[in-house]
C-alpha cells in the first residue's frame, strides 16, 4: 500500500482530523456536563460522519496518485469501509 504524497492533500486530511479531534473534545465536555443523551448521540454521529469523509478523502488520494493497483484499493475499501 502507498502513502499520501501530495503535501496539499496531506494537509487537508490533517485539518479534517483536527476538526474531528475538536468535535470529540466537545463531546467529552457534553458528557462531563451531563448533557442530554440525544444531544451527545447527535454529536457522536457528526464526528463519525466526519471520520468517514476523511477516510474516503484518503482513499481518493490513493486513487488519484495512481501508484496503487485497483484491486488493492478495492481491498482497502472492503476491509475498512
Amino acid at each position: 500500500m502507498t502513502t499520501v504524497h501530495d503535501p496539499e492533500r496531506k494537509k487537508a486530511l490533517l485539518l479534517r482530523l483536527k476538526r474531528v479531534e475538536g468535535q470529540l473534545r466537545g463531546i467529552q465536555r457534553l458528557i462531563e456536563g451531563d448533557a442530554d443523551c440525544e444531544q451527545v448521540a447527535q454529536q457522536l454521529a457528526a464526528a463519525r460522519k466526519a471520520l468517514d469523509k476523511t477516510f474516503y478523502a484518503m482513499v481518493g488520494c490513493v486513487m488519484v496518485q495512481g501508484d496503487t493497483p485497483p484491486d488493492d484499493v478495492a481491498n482497502l475499501l472492503a476491509r475498512f469501509a
